[in-house]
């Protein structure tokens, strides 16, 4: 531990970094270096300034990444339609490799042979910081408290606090709060009753979208217009993407859109249950499908649909800076060369439907497609031999079948 001469902590300003930031001193004894990271969570980031100063840190990073994460990370995600067992939205999971990059630039630049982060022994997010820092320097030392010191619970925790007078966050009946993480992608909740996954969340632990029930009763339109597969324009004002994604949020949350409770499988071999609020997310996906629907060529949207698990698997595991996803990544990307135009999504208690989507590189030909006379664009009778073809082998099956009745 007296190799270490400094470190730079991934520092929330919150209850269990500060506690980290302490132990980091006394244990380690080495200089921290604080990095907090602005990217879009919607807090004030000036009080970590002042608490990391009130344990006498000179090196204080605080850096503004919103448009750097919604730029390089979310919408190259969101590119791959990218959804994890189903349910989730990978919104933390998706900011981990952005927080590592930073780490580590600051590590260099300040001189630091140690970065330290938060995450604990039990959670994925161990993986993807250091999977993250070690992609990118091989050489950095690591030092995760929660898989070295005896801190092992909430109670230890609060009584650690306690002692080195760290003050906590209680809920209106002076329980802890639930543990959170937040982004402009999503908040998250875990712990506390949600540890049982036949308890349903309170509603006042919702903190972004107002209940679908408590929604407004009128729907609301919206347009979304993409140019390469990313949104640029909403109800036809340009927009940067985390202008983009601030919007989406503030309207989704006004409807109740992207609420989701869910039990997912950790990269370390657990069962575990969250609760997400996602309103932009949710939107983006629905809308990214609604414009591919109509430019993508059939067999390009069903392997993009056929890749889109590995993809996601790989984010959630923590490896973006993997070759592998890299590769991926090259590919979704060339795939969205035509994915133009706009698409009008309503929005309504907690729904969001698709209402209509347009593009100058559509795909969709309605002089072929209509129900009425094509003017010859299309021999219905071809479709017999098409059929009987795709159908010889199950025909040939059928006969052997009666034959050996």
């Amino acid at each position: 531990m007296s190799d270490i001469k400094k470190a730079v902590l991934a520092y929330s300003g919150g209850l269990d970094t500060s506690i980290i930031l302490k132990w980091l001193q006394d244990v380690y004894d080495c200089e921290v270096v604080t990095f907090t990271a602005d990217i879009g969570q919607g807090e004030e980031l000036e009080p970590a300034r002042l608490r990391a100063e009130s344990f006498g840190i000179k090196e204080i990073y605080i850096e503004d990444l919103r448009e750097e994460f919604a730029r390089e990370y979310v919408f190259p995600m969101f590119r791959a339609n990218t959804i994890y067992e189903g349910e989730y939205l990978l919104g933390t999971s998706i900011a981990r490799p952005l927080i590592a990059k930073h780490l580590i630039k600051i590590a260099a630049d300040t001189g630091a042979d140690a970065i330290s982060h938060g995450a604990t022994g039990k959670g994925n997010d161990q993986v993807r910081f250091e999977l993250g820092a070690y992609a990118l320097n091989p050489d950095i030392h690591v030092i995760a408290p929660w898989r070295e010191w005896d801190l092992g619970s909430r109670e230890k925790l609060m009584e650690y606090a306690a002692k080195h007078g760290i003050s906590v966050e209680k809920k209106k009946d002076g329980s802890s709060m639930y543990s959170m993480d937040a982004n402009s992608l999503h908040i998250s909740y875990e712990g506390g009753e949600l540890e049982d996954p036949w308890v349903q969340p309170d509603e006042e632990m919702w903190r972004w979208t107002v209940s679908p029930q408590n929604a407004p009763d009128t729907p609301e339109e919206i347009t979304l217009s993409y140019k390469r597969g990313d949104v640029v324009a909403v109800n036809g004002e340009a927009k940067t993407p985390n202008e983009v994604m601030e919007l989406l949020n503030k309207l989704g949350s006004k409807h109740g859109v992207g609420r989701a409770d869910l039990v997912e499988n950790r990269f370390v071999g657990m069962k575990s249950r969250g609760c997400y609020e996602t309103p932009a997310g949710t939107i983006m996906l629905r809308a990214h499908r609604a414009i591919e629907s109509i430019t993508l060529d059939r067999e390009v949207a069903h392997l993009k649909d056929q890749l889109m698990p590995q993809y996601a698997k790989l984010i959630y595991n923590g490896f973006w800076f993997a070759p592998e996803r890299k590769m991926m990544q090259t590919m979704i990307d060339q795939s969205q060369a035509h994915v133009n135009g706009d698409v009008r999504v309503q929005l309504y208690k907690g729904s969001v439907m698709v209402t209509g989507r347009q593009s100058a590189d559509s795909l969709f030909d309605e002089a072929i497609a209509t129900f009425e006379e094509d003017e010859g664009a299309y021999n219905q009778a071809d479709a017999a031999g098409f059929i009987k073809l795709n159908a010889l082998r199950m025909r040939i099956a059928a006969i052997k079948g009666r034959a050996n009745d």
